[in-house]
Formats: C-alpha cells, sequence, structure tokens
C-alpha cells in the first residue's frame, strides 16, 4: 500500500497572530527552534508521508525560501500558489487539485498552526475501513462551534453555541457535538463535488455535501493538541512539543 499525500493549509493572513504575522508568515513561527511548518511536515513524516502541498499567500516568499533553504526537510514539497488572492481552506483545496490529479489514496490535510501527537495512521485506517467522503478529527473539547454527528459518527450538521444558528443535513434522534481539530483525510472523490468558486471554508463544503455523501468523525480526545492560533498560545505550545 503506498502511503498517502497530503496539504498543509498555510495561505492564512494569520492576523490573530500579530505583530508575528506583520513581517512574517505564521507558518515560519518558531516553537521549541522548529517552525510550524518544519513540525507539522516532520509530523507527516512519521507517518511515512513525504509528498506535500503547501499552499501560500501571506509572505508566501518566506515560506518558498524556507523549504527550499531545508531542501523540504526531507519531505517532496509542491507548492500551491495563492499569492494573487487568498483563498481560504475550502477554495485552497479546490485550487491544489490538479496537483492530486495522479492519486487515487486517501489524501491528509492539515492547517499549518495544528500541532498534534494525534494517531493519524490510526485515523487513516479507519478512513480506508469505513470509505467516507472525508474523516474529519474531532474532539470533545469546548469552543464555540462544533460539527454535529449522528450515532454512527456520521456528519449531520453544524452549531454555533454563542449565537444559536444551526445548520442541519440529516436529520437524526442522537446528535453528538464535537471541535473540529483541522486535520482531516479526505477521498479525491471530492474533488468534482465540489461546486464552491473562489474564496470559501471547507467547512461549507461539507455542510453542502452531508446530506448526500458520508462524511464521518475520528475522535481523538486524550491525545495531545493544541491550534496555536495567537501569540499566547505559543508558551503553552512550547510545554506540549519540545
Amino acid at each position: 500500500m503506498r502511503p498517502p499525500s497530503a496539504m498543509i493549509f498555510a495561505a492564512g493572513l494569520g492576523t490573530r497572530f500579530k505583530p508575528w504575522t506583520d513581517k512574517h508568515p505564521k507558518a515560519l513561527a518558531i516553537i521549541n527552534g522548529k517552525s510550524l511548518l518544519q513540525r507539522n511536515v516532520e509530523y507527516l513524516q512519521q507517518h511515512g508521508i513525504k509528498d506535500v502541498v503547501v499552499n501560500v499567500h501571506h509572505f508566501s516568499e518566506q515560506i518558498i525560501h524556507a523549504i527550499d533553504q531545508n531542501n523540504g526537510w526531507g519531505s517532496n514539497i509542491t507548492i500551491s500558489d495563492e499569492r494573487d488572492a487568498v483563498l481560504e481552506t475550502g477554495g485552497g483545496l479546490k485550487k491544489a487539485a490538479p496537483l492530486f490529479r495522479d492519486t487515487t489514496d486517501p489524501i491528509v490535510i492539515i492547517n499549518v498552526d495544528i500541532l498534534t501527537d494525534l494517531d493519524l495512521g490510526a485515523m487513516l485506517q479507519s478512513h480506508r475501513k469505513n470509505t467516507p467522503l472525508a474523516t474529519l478529527a474531532v474532539t470533545n473539547r469546548s469552543t464555540s462551534r462544533y460539527f454535529l454527528f449522528d450515532e454512527n459518527d456520521t456528519l449531520t450538521g453544524w452549531r454555533n453555541v454563542t449565537s444559536g444558528e444551526e445548520k442541519i443535513r440529516r436529520v437524526s434522534s442522537v446528535v453528538n457535538q464535537k471541535a473540529f481539530s483541522g486535520i482531516h483525510v479526505i477521498s479525491p472523490a471530492i474533488f468534482p463535488l465540489i461546486v464552491q468558486e473562489g474564496k470559501f471554508s471547507i467547512v461549507d463544503v461539507y455542510l453542502n455535501l452531508a446530506s448526500e455523501h458520508i462524511i464521518r468523525s475520528f475522535d481523538h480526545s486524550g491525545s495531545r493538541f493544541i491550534d496555536v492560533g495567537k501569540p499566547d498560545s505559543v508558551g503553552k505550545a512550547e510545554q506540549l512539543f519540545s
């Protein structure tokens, strides 16, 4: 079995990470001597994944220089260029689709500001066993926005507990709300099904497809996990990841 390929979302403006992102991309923020990008490249390598697409926009030349200077930290890294316009997660994935044209294997996606020791091998095994369109890593942590799943771990909708807004795509008597971790495994079959254009979120893609396609959760509650979204999260990240 060939190892899957992966995509790291690294194009974001990082507005929550100012003042670092006034002069640098968040992807190159340092955690214990290694950038977030390097840590995620090496995390994927731990699970046998060395073919990686990285999308770039904000200070893209710094990211490309770091990759070139370090020979991809041992991985084969291809750039998906969003310098003309940042496309968010859904638009970024759609733009990168031609770079995955030759694969029929699952594709791992991770946000560059996520650090975790989630067992990616187990998540891939679950995805291959159940063959959904996508498998979403989730935990039981508290947040303001949740994906909703039924008793079979199938995506049924989305909920914002702060505003009360809900988007229900499947009616279910059992509703489990889970926090999305920004890590997913997709089937390449998803690409022709993405109907949105331009700038849009991958969350909208999943909700648009959930009524007719199976999208499942993979709960990794208990593993180490942090969203390095703001500068004050760097200290905690350095405690969790040496």
